[in-house]
This record gives structure tokens, sequence and C-alpha cells, in this order.
């Protein structure tokens, strides 16, 4: 898209009345959505955004100017306008660029430019045609929406990286509404990943449309949950939303650093349960968070923050490194061309452990099974969380029992992570749009089966906290 001599020539620039680093982000993204809804094809759109932004870092300042011209002549202007808040007169220095190669390589075998849009149009009716097959009576309304995207990107800075690299991702996501009588349920289920069209391959689609439609139908007829405090068994295929939320986002450096994580100050210390070990890899294969490399020109890494219940680490950009004189590990990540990078996770995951998952629910004699989590809230400040539950079963004896709804799971995700006493070998994956700063990022998060020996289940609180800027609203894709 722009070649080195250029990037040089702008890099230049953006450092012409001073400063201490600057970077140049190109991207050329090519997006394509197929959406049915009430039976028929609501859309097939597709859209390409071409442009770069331009960052300068002097002090603690930070300028960012953006563009969708990448000629030579939109990039030196972008670049100019980002120089201006730079002090200190311009340092005596030459950029010489090298390309950095990846530590982790993905193979994209069937790319979505060369699949017909008849094809991508099929998967999406033969899942919205499985779903309503779950119960043609009480199945009153299907959503299913697919989404591709190919995204080039050319990433350059002063400190002399150039990288050339190239991200495809497919996903797929389905929403069925049962109803009965007054009660309406409803199920939601979603895939994707770092790949091609080859994710239907591995995933059939109408088999990801049954369990949402299967989950909304059973929901119908489910008790409603218990209230108070009593164990939770999380399962594997519950997913991450948990880690993710209440403990992940307190984990990013910049987080950390302007005090506004309960984890601040805390490396070296005992944060949760000798049976808990948090990482956030962006080198798994296969993952929808996966990448080779972050948004600043950074060779994606395994990453871990809590070792054993230690806190070991936390999620750097270049920006938050450099505070604390060290390198990035790899996770500045932005949404597009036209947003700065910040510290954000990929795929986060509590690690397996050795236990039979099978027998964590045997060794619990009462509690709440939570097959699958819903949205929720959580105060990043603090830890402090509220979740839906969007499958969940009692356990009675040691024993799955009757289906219940309504149930929210109320806590304090470090105060959680310490009580952990149980952990199995099993890993169940979800994916997500993760928000932060007004800018989206697609990530994964995963969990094996758990048991927490005390949680509060019932009532969701209100009031205030919807006015609280620390309180992370949650968003699912």
């Amino acid at each position: 898209m722009v070649d080195k001599q250029i990037l040089k020539e702008v890099l230049d620039m953006a450092l012409g009345n001073g400063g201490d680093f600057a970077d140049v982000f190109v991207e050329n993204k090519q997006v394509t959505g197929v959406g049915m809804e009430a039976g028929r094809i609501e859309r097939v759109n597709s859209g390409l955004d071409v442009g770069a932004g331009i960052r300068v870092l002097s002090g603690d300042a930070t300028a960012y100017a953006y563009t969708n011209d990448i000629s030579k002549a939109g990039l030196l202007e972008a670049a100019q306008i980002a120089s201006h808040a730079a002090k200190g007169g311009k340092k005596d220095f030459t950029i010489d660029l090298t390309t950095v190669k990846p530590v982790v390589d993905f193979q994209f075998t069937k790319r979505p430019e060369d699949i017909k849009t008849e094809e991508k149009v099929a998967v999406v009716k033969a899942a919205e045609k499985a779903a309503r097959a779950v119960d043609t009576q009480k199945i009153k309304q299907v959503i299913v929406g697919y989404g591709d995207t190919v995204q080039r990107v050319i990433i350059a800075n002063s400190n002399g990286t150039f990288v050339e690299d190239e991200r495809i991702r497919t996903r797929l996501i389905v929403n069925a509404v049962a109803a009965e009588g007054d009660t309406i349920q409803t199920g939601y289920d979603a895939v994707g990943s770092l790949c091609g069209f080859e994710l239907f391959d591995r995933l059939n689609p109408e088999d990801v449309a049954k369990q949402a439609a299967t989950r909304a139908v059973q929901m119908l007829t489910a008790k409603p949950a218990p209230a108070g405090k009593m164990p939770v068994v999380m399962a594997g295929e519950a997913g991450g939303t948990m880690v993710h939320e209440a403990c992940g986002h307190g984990l990013e450096a910049d987080l950390t650093q302007r005090n506004l994580s309960v984890y601040a100050d805390q490396k070296g210390q005992l944060v949760a349960s000798e049976f808990v070990t948090v990482v956030d890899d962006a080198t798994l294969q296969d993952k929808y968070g996966s990448y080779r490399f972050d948004d600043e020109g950074v060779p994606s890494r395994k990453v871990t923050m809590i070792e054993n219940g230690v806190l070991t680490d936390y999620l750097y950009d270049y920006l938050t490194a450099t505070k604390e004189g060290r390198e990035s590990n790899g996770h500045g990540r932005r949404e597009s061309y036209q947003h700065k990078p910040l510290p954000r996770m990929a795929n986060t995951l509590i690690a397996p452990g050795k236990m039979d998952p099978e027998k964590i629910i045997r060794e619990t004699k009462s509690g709440l099974l939570v097959q699958k989590m819903g949205g929720g809230q959580v105060n990043t400040t603090t830890g402090d969380f509220v979740f839906d539950v969007a499958e969940g079963y009692l356990i009675k004896d040691g024993e799955i029992g009757s289906m219940v709804r309504g149930a929210t799971l109320t806590g304090n995700g470090p105060e959680v992570l310490k009580i952990v006493d149980m952990v199995g070998s099993d890993l169940g994956f979800t994916i997500g749009t993760c928000g932060k700063d007004g800018q989206g990022a697609p990530v994964s998060d995963a969990q094996p089966t758990m048991h927490i020996p005390e949680i509060v289940v019932g009532g969701t609180a209100h009031g205030d906290d919807d006015k609280n800027p620390a309180i992370k609203r949650i968003r699912r894709i």
C-alpha cells in the first residue's frame, strides 16, 4: 500500500518539531456481512475502508492524526498536523526501517473474497432453518448474522520497525427467540476464528443454530433461580467472560498506571487461589483474538499475568511499557486507523488444571452449575461485577438437576479468584468484541470447569452504579 521510503519521509515529518517517538499505521480493510431476520435475508453488504493513522509521542503528550488519503501528500499532511504536539526541536537521528518477522504464522485456506456471496448466504439460511426446526411452534424469531473481515496493515515507527501483516476473521452469530403463552426466552450462540471460510469445515453452522434455539426453548420451562449465597460450578462451556471482564481488564497497564485497577501495584503478590493461572496468548491457532503482530508492530506472544495465584505481569502497549522502562509485550491494539492503540486483551484464559470436570460436579453437594454466561457489568476499579447466567442448572447431591432461569452472579473478581478450590482439565472458548474507550477489538476468552465455594446468586444491583464511569457494560457479539 505504501513503500518504505515514503514511510520514512512521513516519520521524519512527524518528528519535524521534536518528539520522542512516532509511528504510522496504514490499513486496508474489506468487510462483508450477511444478515437474516423474520425468515428472509435482510442485508448483504460489503465495504472497503482505507486510511492511515500517525502518532507522535512527546513527553506525556500524545498527538494523533488520521486520514483516508494514503498518497504521499496525504500522509505528509497528516504527519505535519501530528508534529505540532511535539516540543524541544527536531532530534538528529536517521530512521532506518527494518522488516520484523513474526514468531507465529497463520494459514488461510479459503479466503473470503474467493467465496461466492451465494455460499455465504447459504450458510446463513441453513442456520436459520436449523434453528426453526428445533420447535416449529415455539421458535418465533431467528436472527442470523455472518461476517468476514480481510484486514491488511503496514506499521512503521521511528525505532526502525517495519511490519506488513494480514488478518482474516470469520464469524457466525445466531439469536433465537422462543415463546409460549406469556413467557418469552432467548438463546444465543456465536462462533468465530482468525481464519477464512474454512471455519465451516470445522464447525457446522446448523449445530450452532440448534444449540441457540434449544437453549431458548428449554428456558421456557426452566424454574426461577434461587437467590442467596451458594457454591457455583462454572462449566468450561460457559466461556471466560468472568476472567475477561472481572480480571483481565484490571491487568491492562494503562488502568493499573492510573490506579483504576484493583491490581495496581500488586506484582509479586498473591491475588488468586494457587489453582489459578491467568494468561493472554495471541499466538493460539484458530482463535478469534489471535494475531501475528499487535497494532504497533510487536510480535505476538504468550503473557502469563497470574501464575499459581501470584500476579506476575500486566498487558502493555508501547506507551505504558515506556513509562516503566520496559518493552511492550505485544498488546497494543486499536479498532482501526482512526484510533490510537491501547493495552488490550487478545485470548484471555484461566489455564486448565488437573481435575476431571465431572468429578468437580460430583463433589458439589448443592449449588448452581453455570453452563453459559450472558452479559452484565463490572467496575474495573474495584473488580465488583454482576453477570447474567444464560443457561444454568441446580446441582443436588453431586448431580445436575433442573434448569433455572433469571440467575445472576454478584461478587468481586479478585475475591472470587482467591477462593477457587477446584479447576478442571477442560477448556472452553467463547468469542466477543471487547469494548474499551469507544473502541471494539475481536477477542476470545476461556476457562476450565471451576468450583467456587460461595458466591451470591440472584438479584442485580442498580441505582447509582449506572452513573459510575468505572462501570463497564459487557456486550458480547
